[in-house]
C-alpha cells in the first residue's frame, strides 16, 4: 500500500547520529579483508556470504565516501582492479568473441584474499556489476579528484571493461540481474551500464564510443517503467535514481510511486511480487521477504529530492531494522525474525549514507518528535 507520510511513529529514546554512525561504520569496517575487498556479510558466516561480490563492494564503499574515508575507498578499488587484472585473459576472450556460456562472462563474486573466481553457476552473469564499477571509478576520478587509475595497467583494464560491455551487447543481452536469478534484459542492469559508460567517458584516457551509450539509452527507454519482461516493478529500479541518476523526473516519479504502492512493507521493501527467496515462514504463511536496505534506499532518494517528511518517515522505519549484530539482509514476511545474513554489508552502507545525507541536508531544521527520540532496536531474533 502507499506509504502514509502522516502516519504516527513510535517515540523512542535519544541516540545521536554521531553514535549511530560510529557504531555502524565499525560493523561495516569489520567486513573488510586485508586485501581491501569486503565480504558480503560476516567473515565467519556459513551461508556463502563470506565471499566478495563486485556489486556489494561498490555499495559498501559508498558509506566511506560520504564520511571522506578515501584510504578505505582507494584500497577497495585498487583490489577490484586487481581482480580484473588477474582475470584479464578471460576478458580478452570475451572481447574477441561474444560469450555463449555463463562461465565465459566476467563473474560477480571472488575469493576475498586470492581473487580467484567462484565458477559455479548460480546466476553469475551480471552486467550491472561491471557498470557499477565503471560508474564509481569515473565519479571518484572526475568528480572527487581521487586517483584510482594509478598506472598503465589500470587504464588498460578499464578500457577493456568498456570493450567487454560492447562485446556482450549489454543493451540487449539477457543477464541474471541484481538478484542473480532468471536471465532477462533488466532495466537496472542496462541503466548501470549506461551510468558506468557516461561516467568513465569523462576520463580522457578511457575510450567510450558515443553510440555505445546511445544503444543503452534507447533500450532503457523501451524497458521502463518495467524492470524486465516478467517484472513490472522491482526494488532494483531504485538504483536508476540513486546512485546512477539515469532516469527523467517523470520516470523517477513513476518508479517511486510503483515501489511505494506495491513493495513497501513494515520492516523493509520486498524485491518484487512473488519473490520466493526466504519467503517460507514457520507458521506456513508464505509471502515475500522484506529487505531492510530498501527503507534506507528510499530515505536517501527522498533526502536528495528535499522531501523532509518522506525522508524522516523512512528513517524512522529504518531505525527499527537494527539488531545487535547490525542491519539484516531481510526479515521473513510479517515477522520480526531476520535471516542469518546479518549484518549485510551493503545494507549497513546504505543505512550509514541515509543517516549522513539526512543529517547534512536538513541540518539546523527542527526534527520531528520521532527523530528527536531515536533508539537502536536490540532484537535478538534468530533465523
Amino acid at each position: 500500500m502507499m506509504v502514509p507520510v502522516e502516519q504516527a511513529t513510535t517515540l523512542i529514546p535519544r541516540l545521536t547520529y554521531t553514535k549511530l554512525l560510529k557504531q555502524h561504520l565499525h560493523i561495516l569496517k569489520n567486513l573488510q579483508y586485508r586485501t581491501g575487498l569486503f565480504a558480503a556479510s560476516r567473515k565467519d558466516i556459513h551461508t556463502g556470504y563470506d565471499k566478495s561480490w563486485l556489486r556489494d563492494n561498490f555499495y559498501e564503499c559508498l558509506a566511506f565516501e560520504v564520511i571522506g574515508d578515501w584510504d578505505t575507498v582507494e584500497r577497495t578499488y585498487n583490489a577490484l582492479l586487481n581482480v580484473f587484472l588477474k582475470h584479464e585473459y578471460k576478458i580478452d576472450i570475451a572481447i574477441a568473441k561474444k560469450p555463449r556460456y555463463k562461465h565465459e562472462y566476467i563473474h560477480a563474486r571472488y575469493h576475498p584474499e586470492t581473487f580467484n573466481e567462484f565458477w559455479e553457476e548460480w546466476g553469475n552473469k551480471q552486467h550491472d556489476s561491471i557498470g557499477a564499477i565503471l560508474f564509481r571509478i569515473g565519479e571518484l576520478e572526475h568528480r572527487y579528484n581521487r586517483r584510482i587509475l594509478k598506472d598503465a595497467n589500470h587504464v588498460r583494464i578499464v578500457n577493456k571493461l568498456v570493450q567487454y560491455l560492447e562485446a556482450v551487447h549489454y543493451w540487449c543481452d539477457e543477464d541474471n540481474g541484481v538478484w542473480e536469478e532468471n536471465e532477462e534484459v533488466h532495466a537496472s542492469s542496462v541503466g548501470a551500464c549506461i551510468a558506468g559508460l557516461r561516467s568513465i567517458a569523462h576520463l580522457p584516457e578511457i575510450q567510450v564510443p558515443a553510440w555505445l551509450i546511445a544503444k543503452g539509452e534507447e533500450a532503457l527507454k523501451k524497458l521502463l517503467p518495467r524492470e524486465s519482461k516478467s517484472k513490472f516493478v522491482d526494488l532494483a529500479l531504485l538504483s536508476l535514481i540513486y546512485p546512477y541518476d539515469v532516469v527523467t523526473p517523470k520516470q523517477r516519479d513513476e518508479i517511486l510511486k510503483n515501489v511505494e504502492y506495491l513493495l513497501v512493507r513494515e520492516r523493509g521493501v520486498i524485491r518484487y511480487k512473488n519473490d520466493h527467496y526466504y519467503n517460507k515462514n514457520q507458521d506456513g504463511y508464505s509471502e515475500e521477504a522484506e529487505w531492510s536496505f530498501g527503507l534506507s534506499w528510499l530515505a536517501i532518494i527522498y533526502t536528495h529530492l528535499g522531501n523532509k517528511a518522506k525522508t524522516e518517515y523512512f528513517i524512522t522505519k529504518m531505525l527499527e531494522t537494527q539488531t545487535q549484530a547490525g542491519i539484516p539482509e531481510l526479515f521473513f514476511s510479517n515477522t520480526p525474525t531476520h535471516n542469518a545474513n546479518t549484518p549485510l554489508g551493503w545494507a549497513e552502507s546504505l543505512f550509514i549514507v541515509a543517516l549522513h545525507d539526512m543529517n547534512t541536508k536538513f541540518v539546523g531544521e527542527t526534527p520531528t518528535p520521532a527523530l528527536s527520540r531515536q533508539r537502536v532496536s536490540r532484537s535478538t531474533h534468530k533465523r
